[in-house]
């Protein structure tokens, strides 16, 4: 399930990508920040013995929060 979240979140992210319209508000961007970032936080609260997937995508959720925030940055500058 929380894999499921993970690329439901990525592909939410890069769909925002694709379709943000407003450089300096970023709703879309800020939505999609806001749920990676309760992504997170579920997956650090989940129980730890998951064969070492769940280290591996709070990694890379952390990753796409990493690229929402630049990503929002540089719109910001254009």
């Amino acid at each position: 399930m929380h894999r499921t979240v993970l690329v439901a979140a990525v592909a939410f992210v890069l769909g925002g990508f694709a379709q943000q319209a407003h450089a300096e508000r970023q709703p879309r961007m800020r939505d999609a920040l806001a749920h990676l970032e309760k992504a997170l936080n579920a997956l650090q609260n989940a129980s730890p013995d998951k064969g070492g997937h769940r280290v591996k995508a709070i990694s890379l959720t952390e990753q796409a929060i990493g690229e929402v925030r630049e990503g929002i940055k540089h719109d910001n500058r254009n």
